[in-house]
């Protein structure tokens, strides 16, 4: 076996556990263990970097599954994202010019082309670095989630359009056949359903990632990033498709290791490279300031724009790729490509930290920040009320739904359902149901709710014992509440650890699936069966 990959894969997870160890993301000891492994003598190799490829289109794949194209067309996402980057650009141009006038080193170098150019790579965010970042507080479908992830998406449309100017090739007459994707859907949709739930359906998202995705965009002259993204939104409305995510995790997880890896192995800083990553990595604040503001001013909460913001604290890979072409054109020297490597790199564990104390820093500062809130707050960002009601499913799949069903014939409305899919809710309220949307993973949701004293039975009937969990700690965190919880589980696992949160009565899916089943059978042949006695 290669000596190089073991110890490529032994110092990363030696660096990944330290790290570890020490609360902070994983990926900062696999950044680490990249630049341990150049300083040592060792460099990134095709194989590495086919692999870190890997990685970064299942993750985009694995995005557009999760994304509703309706988010695009929020006014704080195309808005957001257009004028943070003019803000930006306007900041990072402004002050680059100024260093540039004082005489700092490689900065005085430039003239105002490519001051321009370094300030555009400079406005953007890390699309690996926030969705991983999402995806370990579960707060995707977050509401803050949702709007750094259009963000996020909105940059690559930028990008897109950048990479197709900076090469000098528009993209191939053949890329308007792309449009007529969203015809072979109800194809697409047929062949998940045969796909089973085991290593076909992995092989499935393989290909669609890869081939519909990645590879023909590419064929046809555009990013193959947005390719992957867009093939995972195709699915994104299939009942199967956050399935699909799930198996797809661990192997993207492990691809993106070799993507941090090869960041870390790009070159070692001298002390120059190094004071101007540190320079620009002080400026990632204001950037920070600038997505603050402008969320702040669509309406949203201080709240919910300081966790968007924190989620973009980064510096973008994107600004590796520019760095890289503008070296290759003889636009900037190789320097540029060291330092900007080095300042993303200090730029993910600075957003990580961000990340890591995001509710400390909010509760710090909460009276400074509420400065910056409107008075009229945007639609989806108002608090959460659940009225006079007495009784709250938490979970409105088939089984909150009878749940549900059954309480409401004995207590009408004094029940109210509570549901994380947007169009699940509407397609409950048509059929006469009383349901509001909330995301019981979504910690955004738990800061909004506000339960009245009326409620004295809350039901935990989401499918996930991670959600039901969450919710039940979340709840307990409720000051002098005199509600019952009750949920449901899995496995006898499941139901110690809701006993040990004070959830009681916890209900055994399958062991009540049991009993109900047999209670049915023998009333129905209960004339044919002799009873023992």
């Amino acid at each position: 076996m290669d000596t190089t990959l073991l110890l490529f894969i032994g110092t990363a997870f030696t660096f990944g556990m330290f790290v570890n160890f020490t609360g902070l993301p994983p990926m900062i000891g696999f950044l680490l263990a990249g630049f341990v492994l150049n300083f040592c003598g060792y460099e990134s190799n095709q194989q590495l970097t086919t692999l870190a490829e890997l990685g970064v289109t299942l993750l985009l794949f694995t995005i557009g599954l999760k994304l509703h194209l309706r988010t695009l067309f929020k006014a704080e996402v195309w808005g957001g994202a257009s004028l943070h980057i003019i803000a930006s650009l306007i900041f990072y141009v402004l002050l680059l010019f100024i260093f540039k006038t004082v005489g700092i080193t490689f900065i005085s170098d430039l003239d105002f082309p490519s001051l321009l150019l370094i300030s555009f790579a400079l406005s953007f965010s890390s699309t690996v670095f926030a969705v991983k970042i999402l995806n370990e507080k579960s707060e995707t479908n977050s509401l803050y989630g949702r709007i750094a992830i259009g963000i996020l998406i909105m940059q690559d449309i930028f990008a897109v359009l950048f990479l197709t100017f900076s090469v000098s090739e528009l993209p191939s007459i053949w890329a308007l056949c792309l449009l007529a994707l969203p015809l072979i859907r109800p194809l697409l949709f047929k062949l998940l359903d045969s796909a089973g739930h085991g290593e076909l359906l992995v092989l499935y998202g393989f290909f669609l990632a890869l081939v519909i995705g990645a590879g023909l965009f590419e064929s046809v002259g555009v990013k193959a990033d947005l390719g992957a993204l867009i093939a995972g939104m195709l699915l994104a409305n299939h009942k199967s498709a956050k399935q699909m995510a799930n198996a797809l995790f661990n192997l993207k997880e492990l691809f993106l290791i070799c993507f941090f890896l090869n960041i870390g192995l790009g070159g070692l800083p001298n002390v120059d490279h190094l004071m101007i990553a540190l320079i620009l990595s002080v400026l990632l604040f204001v950037k920070v300031a600038l997505y603050f503001v402008t969320l702040t001013n669509f309406r949203l909460r201080s709240r919910t724009s300081l966790f968007t913001s924190f989620t973009l604290a980064s510096y973008s890979e994107f600004g590796l790729i520019v760095a890289s072409i503008a070296t290759h054109k003889g636009w900037i020297t190789q320097d540029w490509l060291t330092i900007t490597a080095i300042t993303v790199s200090l730029s993910f564990i600075i957003a990580s930290l961000l990340n890591k104390y995001s509710d400390a820093v909010y509760t710090r500062f909460t009276l400074p920040l509420k400065r910056f809130q409107s008075t009229r707050l945007h639609r989806e960002d108002r608090p959460v009320r659940v009225g006079d009601a007495e009784i709250l499913v938490m979970g409105m799949g088939r089984i909150g739904t009878s749940a549900y069903d059954a309480l409401q014939t004995i207590y009408g409305n004094k029940v109210l359902g509570i549901d994380y899919d947007f169009q699940t809710t509407l397609e409950h309220q048509k059929a006469g149901r009383r349901i509001i949307t909330g995301d019981a993973l979504d910690s955004d949701f738990w800061n909004k709710l506000q339960i009245t004293d009326n409620v004295q039975l809350i039901l935990l009937a989401m499918p996930d014992h991670n959600g039901n969990k969450f919710a039940a700690e979340q709840l307990n965190k409720i000051d002098g509440h005199h509600f019952q919880i009750a949920a449901i589980a899995h496995r006898a696992s499941d139901e110690k650890e809701l006993n040990n949160l004070g959830v009681a009565p916890v209900y055994n899916m399958y062991t009540e699936a049991g009993s109900g089943f047999a209670r049915n059978v023998c009333s129905e042949l209960c004339p044919q069966l002799t009873i023992n006695d």
